[in-house]
């Protein structure tokens, strides 16, 4: 208290002008409407600046509710979606007809590896969120992988950016089929194989999946159509394909299960023996 008293004391010529003038920038504000209304929108920017400074504060430290909150929504929209597009496309009107097709997990990509030939991703979830092996893996853009291996609480998956990787797709336009590979090269391109000479291929079309299998539904994109050349057969094309996904950058994915996948691969197991 006696280092204040000392304060004012020493400083009290200061003090008593900064009172002053306080007193007659008050009486100037207060009796002149010019003078008033400047003080005004002066003390609506200052406020206002300190507002949305303190609200963008409060959004950055928000984003990752709001981003589950989103990723959320988006797994909701996504197996609607999905399952919509089953139904459509079901040349069967029974009991079944509006069955749920496909089940899909929000996921974190822990780990993304793309520079070896053998790729994999970590995701933060396993078996006690009913992951399994052969599971598909896609983003919002397209596909990424396929469920190699779970533990408990996490999962890899074989990355589409690995040589062993071999999926089925098509050409949208045409509805021709191949099968899905990488040459190890570039993280950007994949190539799509075994497709017909007799396809109208051309630079530009989309590739998506091809819905042949029990991992992937029918028509999850892939990319696009770069460049295309006959193999040495000359019976395929080697199709160049552009991918959706930038492959070097994954945050957040989605784990698709397919309700009939055991179902569908023991009645395929069975018809091949």
């Amino acid at each position: 208290m006696q280092q204040i008293f000392n304060f004012v004391i020493r400083n009290k010529t200061f003090l008593l002008f900064l009172l002053l003038f306080s007193i007659a920038l008050a009486l100037t504000i207060q009796s002149h409407s010019y003078h008033r209304s400047k003080f005004i929108n002066s003390a609506n920017f200052l406020t206002g600046g300190v507002y949305g400074t303190m609200n963008s504060v409060d959004q950055y430290f928000d984003l990752k509710t709001k981003n589950d909150i989103l990723a959320e929504e988006n797994q909701r929209l996504r197996e609607q979606l999905l399952n919509t597009n089953t139904t459509l496309d079901s040349t069967y009107i029974d009991s079944s007809y509006a069955k749920e097709k496909y089940r899909v997990t929000i996921a974190d990509v822990y780990k993304n590896s793309y520079s070896s030939v053998n790729n994999y991703l970590t995701l933060n979830k396993g078996k006690n969120d009913s992951i399994k092996r052969d599971f598909g893996v896609i983003t919002s853009n397209g596909i990424i992988g396929i469920i190699d291996n779970t533990s408990k609480n996490y999962s890899t998956a074989l990355s589409i950016l690995n040589v062993k990787s071999k999926i089925n797709a098509k050409i949208k336009s045409t509805n021709h089929i191949g099968s899905l590979t990488w040459d190890g090269k570039s993280p950007i391109y994949v190539q799509l194989e075994d497709v017909s000479q007799f396809a109208p291929v051309k630079v530009g079309d989309t590739i998506q999946t091809g819905g042949e299998s029990s991992i992937f539904p029918k028509g999850i994109g892939i990319g696009t159509i770069t460049s295309f050349e006959s193999d040495i057969s000359g019976d395929t094309y080697k199709i160049q394909v552009k991918l959706f996904n930038d492959m070097t950058n994954i945050g957040t994915v989605y784990i698709i299960e397919s309700i009939d996948r055991t179902q569908i691969s023991s009645l395929q197991n069975s018809t091949n023996e």
